[in-house]
């Protein structure tokens, strides 16, 4: 995988599993760098905001619930915001943010995460247009 913007990265941990997240967190930590726990986590509501795919118009949702985090560790800021209300899983989201952001020895393995995950969603669209196939009505066009 190319390697990504930290919007991207951060979307991507925020769908990584919970025991992906808080295993490397752990490794980020093991070798002592000095890690400030500068927001929460804590947990909250955000507005939800679509985009309607026919017309492009952007509508909300709703409200759902969401935990963040931010950190800093060895200087560096680190931030995360995840859905529900899993407050660990957003702490070592924002850990391993700042890993990548400090350039740390697991900055790698994080980007590795990211990859994973993001085969994983491309598995799981995939999976669903192939699924919608079958459905799809196309239409001939009279002249």
């Amino acid at each position: 995988m190319t390697e990504v913007s930290r919007e991207e990265r951060c979307g991507l941990l925020a769908e990584a599993e919970p025991d992906e997240l808080r295993a490397l967190a752990d490794q980020c930590l093991a070798d002592g760098a000095d890690v400030r726990v500068l927001v929460g986590p804590e947990i909250g509501f955000v507005t939800a905001q679509v985009r309607e795919p026919v017309a492009a118009e952007r509508f909300l949702l709703g409200d759902v619930l969401a935990s963040r985090a931010e950190v800093e560790l060895a200087g560096h800021r680190g931030w995360a915001m995840r859905l529900g209300d899993d407050r660990a899983s957003a702490l070592a989201a924002a850990v391993l943010d700042a890993e990548v952001e400090a350039a740390r020895p697991h900055a790698a393995d994080v980007a590795e995460l990211c990859a994973r995950v993001a085969r994983r969603r491309q598995e799981r669209e995939a999976a669903e247009w192939a699924e919608l196939a079958p459905t799809v009505v196309e239409f001939e066009e009279l002249t």
